[in-house]
């Protein structure tokens, strides 16, 4: 059954790759192609899949006025075949939970078939190269993941089509700050997902001025009868790149300088901080000078906080102050 499926599914593949006339292929690019994909065919196989199977039953003619002989479908043969083949499949599979988190739950329910499609496709043709590749590797986030927000059903359903519709929101909103749930009409402008948080990009009832709300923090939501107001000119990577997500503490790059230790020098040499960053050994051999020009926000600060004693910062002096501050207060509890 396994063989019978995997010729099943390379013959639809031939018929995907085949083009109408006046294109053609030829049998050698058919070849590369196939196997590009996962099938280990050889030439001989090819041949009598296109002339004595598939030219029979389809509009295929073959150019054989010349070496290579070349493919085609006739000019009126119009194609719709609903064939996936392993390397779509392996996308498929490989792509699902991240784009979980990014697409609209209606657009996530018309391609669950397709997921659950290409699952069963790399499953059935254990002999396929791409099969091995799904069971094999893995993508791991770098560093401690938290569990990521509960986000309910309905809510997720509501906001996205808010965000797809270009309709205003009515929710109830937990706001951290003020530790109590109020009343907002929301104007979605954009839809951010930071891994453990998903968070929708709005102005708030009538101001101008664009925020971002934590999508597990909206208590109830329905679409508004309030019209829409968008946002002149916004963009979202501007929103970004502007800092909204990285806690900026100023609008420029800062110099950093500090001691690393070997094996921290080691990491960094490997996966800089920024494109602007030097390492010099000290004289001691055990710890490195760092020169680096990094973004002056939180990110980089909790960065450099959380690599404990195997940094040594210098400057900026805000930072080094900040640094030794939560050391002392963490001493100091240590020591109650």
């Amino acid at each position: 059954m396994t063989e019978l499926r995997e010729t099943l599914f390379r013959h639809l593949t031939l018929l995907q790759l085949i083009p109408r006339h006046p294109g053609r292929i030829s049998t050698p690019v058919l070849l590369e192609k196939l196997r590009e994909r996962g099938f280990q065919v050889d030439m001989r196989t090819l041949q009598r899949d296109l002339r004595d199977k598939l030219a029979l039953h389809f509009p295929l003619a073959c150019d054989d006025s010349r070496r290579p002989y070349r493919w085609y479908f006739d000019r009126e043969f119009h194609r719709n075949l609903p064939a996936m083949d392993p390397s779509s499949a392996l996308a498929l599979v490989l792509a699902e939970d991240h784009l979980r988190g990014l697409l609209p739950p209606v657009v996530m329910a018309q391609l669950t078939p397709h997921f659950d499609g290409a699952r069963r496709l790399l499953d059935e043709m254990k002999e396929n190269r791409f099969h091995q590749w799904a069971r094999r590797v893995r993508a791991l986030p770098d560093g401690k993941t938290l569990i990521p927000a509960a986000v309910p059903e309905g809510i997720w359903q509501t906001v996205a089509l808010g965000l797809l519709e270009a309709r205003a929101l009515e929710v109830v909103y937990l706001s951290r700050s003020r530790q109590m749930e109020r009343p907002l009409v929301l104007h979605p402008q954009g839809l951010v997902d930071r891994q453990r948080v998903t968070y929708l990009i709005a102005t708030a009832n009538d101001h101008d001025d664009v925020r971002h709300f934590a999508l597990h923090r909206i208590r109830s939501a329905r679409i508004s009868d309030t019209p829409w107001r968008e946002v002149p000119d916004f963009d979202l990577d501007a929103y970004i790149a502007g800092g909204a997500f990285g806690y900026p503490q100023g609008p420029d790059q800062v110099r950093l300088v500090a001691e690393v230790t070997d094996q921290t020098a080691w990491l960094l040499s490997e996966t800089p901080l920024s494109q602007r960053q030097r390492l010099e050994p000290l004289p001691d051999g055990a710890w490195h000078r760092l020169e680096a020009w990094v973004p002056d926000d939180r990110q980089t600060l909790w960065w450099l906080m959380g690599m404990g004693s195997r940094i040594h910062v210098l400057e900026p002096a805000c930072w080094r102050e900040t640094i030794l501050g939560h050391a002392r207060a963490l001493l100091s509890r240590w020591e109650a």
